[in-house]
């Protein structure tokens, strides 16, 4: 097997793990990372030859693009206190914690190179997180928290990471040009994600065609990211700004087929990529097993005792900090933003894993100095990550759906529902007010008039309902009882037609543009 080959096999492995999660209940980050170690231990299977330069840049872009595009800067503003907690500060004192001790018990290892390591381990993955959270049910103000914290501690521990190798790789380091670089790096990553999401918006005007659309938001990830890494800027900072800058900016009501066609395609991206990613990590057993060749024990209290170190100092740092945010937001009406009891703070505390940003760093630890000598520790570091990825993920992974049910943390389904009607009432109320403009200006026959209200009050009661009072609700469900019949007979004629336009591609002289511009016109007809 070829490293081309292993690709395809991790690829294949990110689509089937999905449904096979699903089934088993885990989620399919964690599979992966099962199947990363299998194929590790599998003699044929290559060992992972990919540049230390290119693991950030391939891997963590469309990530952290598809992860923005489930949430909005209004929600990040709402948890700004809580993720600025968690995001930057708890980062900051992992890192400090992680870097004290590696340096006490890892001889020979420099206070720059430990202080890497402690930047790789100190940021959770969103992605797994949000996996985990998705399946279970959560309260959503912890599953924005966690995705938030996700987002936002990538770009410190990164900022972070990159100071220290700096140090590392060049012997000197000075506090007040690695924070003057720190301020540079971010003003101009924002910089860059502000500029580069304005043109891609202009962009996206002039472009119009879904295909051409769509396609252009898969670049623009990578182009925030390498450009703000050329300036010299955090790539992740730039990536979240031009993300959420399109997400606020470049969304467009009545562009149907670009919002839907969109939505789609970075679901797939996302999915092999978070699959390929955490199949990396597993991959990367085979470095550890050879690295720890002779010195398991050695080697393994390293690692467990980083682990522990990440795993308690996250519930030492929750703890009070969930108290000063719920006493900073007494009586401002915003609880719903933060943690309400113990319980949901200590399965924020247990959805703390460490994932693709911490195994990308990882990887993409240089392999020597600025003088040619070998990075110090290096394959030490390296285990001591993976070991440190391999605890969380695996233990705190595949035991936090327990968790959950032991401490009976749920979402709040009737404040869930409470919302879905309220938005239903208002997306009725803006058609209904859209009739009555029309009315103003066109003269309808009285019963179109009247089938365009009862029209407009279906709209609320398909997205919620529990809209209507019992009599309209029995008269809502008889008529979406008719029309689910008319849809199901509607949609049989519809693919007896495709079938017959299909067959005609096959038939002598047939020409497959025509044929298939034919059968797009059915289709489109089909999702109405």
């Amino acid at each position: 097997m070829d490293q081309l080959a292993l690709l395809f096999v991790l690829l294949l492995g990110a689509l089937v793990s999905v449904p096979l999660g699903d089934r088993l209940r885990l989620p399919a980050p964690v599979l992966m990372t099962v199947l990363g170690i299998v194929l590790a231990l599998v003699d044929f299977v290559p060992d992972v030859d990919i540049p230390p330069e290119l693991i950030l840049p391939a891997l963590l872009p469309p990530l952290l693009y598809a992860a923005v595009r489930r949430t909005s800067w209004r929600q990040f503003a709402a948890n700004k206190r809580p993720i600025f907690l968690l995001a930057v500060a708890l980062v900051f004192v992992t890192t400090a914690c992680v870097a004290t001790v590696a340096h006490a018990i890892v001889p020979g290892l420099p206070v720059a190179a430990a202080f890497a390591l402690g930047a790789l381990v100190a940021p959770p993955d969103p992605v797994a997180a949000t996996a985990v959270a998705g399946q279970l049910g959560l309260p959503r103000r912890l599953v924005s928290i966690l995705e938030g914290e996700g987002l936002f501690n990538d770009v410190t521990a990164i900022v972070l990471y990159h100071v220290a190798v700096a140090a590392a790789v060049s012997g000197t380091f000075s506090p007040w040009e690695a924070g003057l670089d720190l301020v540079l790096s971010a003003v101009v990553a924002v910089a860059v994600g502000l500029a580069l999401g304005w043109g891609s918006n202009k962009l996206l005007t002039v472009l119009g065609d879904p295909t051409l659309q769509i396609g252009l938001t898969l670049l623009v990830p990578f182009v925030s990211y390498v450009l703000a890494d050329e300036l010299h800027g955090s790539g992740v900072l730039a990536v979240l700004t031009t993300a959420l800058f399109l997400a606020e900016y470049a969304s467009d009501a009545d562009d149907v087929m670009s919002r839907l066609a969109g939505h789609t395609v970075w679901n797939v991206v996302d999915t092999l990529v978070t699959g390929v990613a955490f199949g990396l990590i597993g991959l990367e057993l085979r470095n550890a097993v050879r690295t720890a060749s002779g010195r398991w024990t050695e080697l393994l209290g390293w690692a467990a005792a980083i682990s522990a170190v990440v795993i308690l100092v996250r519930l030492l740092w929750l703890l009070p900090a969930t108290w000063l945010t719920r006493r900073l937001h007494a009586g401002r009406g915003h609880d719903e933003e933060i943690p309400t009891s113990r319980r949901e703070t200590v399965v924020m505390w247990w959805a703390g894993m460490r994932g693709v940003a911490s195994v990308a760093l990882a990887l993409a630890i240089p392999l020597t100095t600025d003088d040619g000598a070998a990075f110090p520790e290096r394959d030490e570091i390296v285990f001591v990550a993976f070991g440190v990825i391999m605890v969380t993920l695996l233990l705190q992974g595949l035991t936090l759906p327990w968790l959950v049910g032991r401490l009976g943390v749920r979402a709040d389904t009737e404040r869930e529902k409470a919302y879905e009607k309220e938005l239903a009432v208002r997306a009725a109320g803006a058609a209904k007010r859209r009739l009555k403009e029309i009315e103003s200006v066109e003269e309808l026959p009285d019963e179109l008039s009247e089938r365009m209200l009862r029209r407009a009050y279906d709209i609320g009661m398909r997205i919620s309902p529990d809209l209507g009072d019992e009599k309209r609700r029995e008269a809502q469900e008889q008529r979406a009882r008719r029309v689910e019949r008319v849809r199901r007979i509607q949609g049989e004629m519809l693919s007896a037609a495709r079938h017959e336009v299909l067959a005609a591609r096959s038939e002598a002289g047939a020409d497959p543009e025509i044929v298939d511009r034919v059968l797009r016109h059915l289709d489109v007809r089909s999702l109405r």
